[in-house]
């Protein structure tokens, strides 16, 4: 009689495992659905070629030298002739962010939901558990408004990677090492400069704080992932320009307390203020110095 009950007992927590795996697999069953119903939807665009000529509208001038908009902005006169010589873009910049949530989970949730219109193409948790969202060659929704250098939009170019961290904490180990594992095969595969590793602030100074002071990139550096200043710092010119500097690193400088900040965000990490001290200035002139 024991015997079977303790057979009972065990069948139940057995039953309750298999469910659990069951339930934590399916979780996302159906947003993955929805995932891959948008990735196939964007693969028959792909290949489908331009519309078909269209008529111009009844009204239209008889003299050929006035243009006449087409039918609802469609050119009347293209024909369609695909060429051979195309491949996928290529992503050229990484953008490093923190999620500034409470888990991954959270996170993972948040970029699933449709209302929330925000992802990125990775998140990696705290303890080194590396979350792939997107596929590379997709436009994820993680840069928002955004600039650098000449690029207005960041999302058409770039990857956004999301660290699980609330911005107030340092990164953990595992964390980073998880993190220089997936930048050095995105650095191989997409054949990405080092200076095209930067973060979600540096490209939108004016919104964002992320990945904030506590984040390492000095290792990031010495791997081969951003620029870092040299040692010994080399003395600027009398006639060095700062905020022309900040502008040809890639700052967008309309605002520049708000490039100053981000400057000192990712390269001082110790002092965040909207002044550049004789040794910020050191600092920056040796970034603008890799910059040509």
């Amino acid at each position: 009689m024991k015997k079977s009950a303790n057979l009972l007992i065990f069948g139940y927590i057995l039953l309750l495992l298999v469910s659990s795996c069951a339930a934590k697999k399916n979780r996302y069953a159906e947003t993955n659905k929805v995932h891959t119903q948008h990735v196939e939807e964007a693969a028959e665009t792909i290949k489908k070629p331009l519309p078909p000529p269209q008529l111009p509208p009844p009204a239209t001038s008889p003299s050929p030298e006035v243009f006449v908009a087409d039918a609802e902005g469609k050119r009347s006169d293209l024909d369609w002739v695909g060429t051979v010589n195309f491949d996928m873009r290529r992503p050229s910049y990484v953008i490093i962010h923190h999620t500034a949530q409470e888990s991954l989970e959270q996170t993972v949730r948040t970029f699933t939901l449709e209302h929330a219109q925000v992802s990125a193409h990775y998140v990696i948790g705290r303890d080194g558990r590396t979350v792939q969202m997107l596929n590379d060659y997709l436009r994820a929704w993680h840069a928002g408004a955004s600039r650098w250098g000449k690029v207005t939009d960041m999302n058409s170019q770039s990857i956004g990677i999301e660290l699980d961290n609330n911005g107030r904490e340092p990164f953990t180990n595992v964390q980073i090492n998880s993190l220089l594992r997936l930048l050095d095969t995105l650095k191989t595969n997409y054949r990405i400069p080092k200076e095209n590793f930067i973060g979600h602030s540096d490209i939108a100074p004016t919104r964002k704080q992320d990945p904030s002071v506590h984040f390492p990139w000095k290792t990031l550096a010495d791997h081969g992932f951003g620029l870092w200043y040299e040692n010994p710092l080399p003395n600027p010119p009398a006639d060095f320009n700062p905020f022309m500097a900040l502008q040809i690193i890639g700052y967008d400088t309309r605002n520049i307390n708000a490039a100053i900040v981000a400057f000192k965000r990712h390269y001082i990490q110790s002092d965040i203020s909207p002044e550049l001290t004789p040794f910020d200035r050191r600092v920056l002139y040796s970034i603008y110095l890799q910059q040509n």
